[in-house]
């Protein structure tokens, strides 16, 4: 049996902690748990992966720090993307 996060019904557990698991700001015991959750889990893995774009592009474009709430709402477009498997909300 697999230590950390063993289910599906832990990915609402796992959303909480990627953008502080991409931006390295985990504990080691929680980085481990993410890590090994992400490697099973596709949907958490997209979350990862669109949060990475996000920030990849937020940083070529802006080199001056991005208002607090276009931050949010990026995040909160990433929620809904997880939430719906992936396809746009829209």
């Amino acid at each position: 049996m697999r230590k950390g996060l063993l289910s599906r019904s832990e990915c609402h557990r796992a959303a909480k902690m990627l953008q502080s698991y991409l931006d390295g700001e985990l504990d080691p015991t929680n980085a481990a748990i993410m890590a090994s959750h992400l490697e099973f889990c596709r949907r958490c893995g997209l979350a990862l992966s669109t949060y990475r774009s996000i920030k990849t592009v937020i940083a070529a474009v802006s080199p001056s720090p991005v208002d607090a709430a276009a931050i949010d709402r990026l995040r909160a477009f990433a929620d809904q993307l997880e939430a719906s498997g992936g396809e746009d909300p829209a």
